[in-house]
């Protein structure tokens, strides 16, 4: 599992395939990612779960591709 404490705010979200997801809005609790309300284009926040998380570098590279991530991941307030 990838290091939770690497992730930090504006930071870009990449799914497996390349395509950014969004960009971090904060972490909620140490296994949630938020994503900031206009970088995911809908309005509201996503929430992406710690274990889509392959590796943090510059970047938050998920484990999922993004038809996946735009299935499952979760709507937040």
């Amino acid at each position: 599992m990838a290091d939770m404490s690497k992730v930090k705010e504006h930071m870009e979200v990449l799914a497996s395939d390349g395509r950014k997801i969004g960009i971090v809005d904060h972490m909620d609790g140490p296994d949630w990612i938020r994503l900031a309300r206009q970088s995911s284009g809908h309005g509201h926040h996503h929430m992406i779960p710690s274990e889509w998380v392959d590796h943090i570098d510059t970047h938050v590279h998920l484990n999922q591709t993004s038809d996946y991530v735009a299935d499952h991941w979760e709507h937040g307030h």
